[in-house]
């Protein structure tokens, strides 16, 4: 498994998937498997231009995937970029794992000197 962070890649990601509405289109990318970006839009209360709009911010994050046949977009999840959010959040648990070690031994050696 590859665990090096790509710090641009993870920023364009967690921005990505900062809003909810991204974040439910992605969802349902999951679920439904591709999906038409007419078929994405009627999910929603908004415009098919607002929607098309949330798409190309999670294909700029390479959350998503575009196939064009004809007049026919589909849009499919594509949750290899998730791995960096993953390595990520390994990197600050082993991080916090860390400092829990060093105050583990600080208490230790404390209780041990009185």
């Amino acid at each position: 498994m590859d665990e090096y962070i790509n710090e641009k890649q993870l920023t364009k990601i967690l921005k990505a998937t900062s809003d909810v509405t991204r974040r439910s289109l992605l969802t349902s990318l999951v679920q439904e498997g591709p999906l038409r970006v007419t078929e994405l839009a009627a999910q929603y209360d908004m415009s098919l231009n607002a929607i098309s709009k949330h798409i190309k911010v999670l294909e700029s994050a390479k959350l998503v995937s575009r196939t064009t046949l004809g007049r026919v977009h589909l849009i499919k999840a594509e949750l290899a970029p998730i791995q960096q959010i993953d390595n990520w959040f390994k990197s600050l648990r082993s991080i916090w794992d860390l400092r829990l070690d060093n105050l583990e031994h600080i208490l230790k050696k404390e209780f041990n000197d009185e």
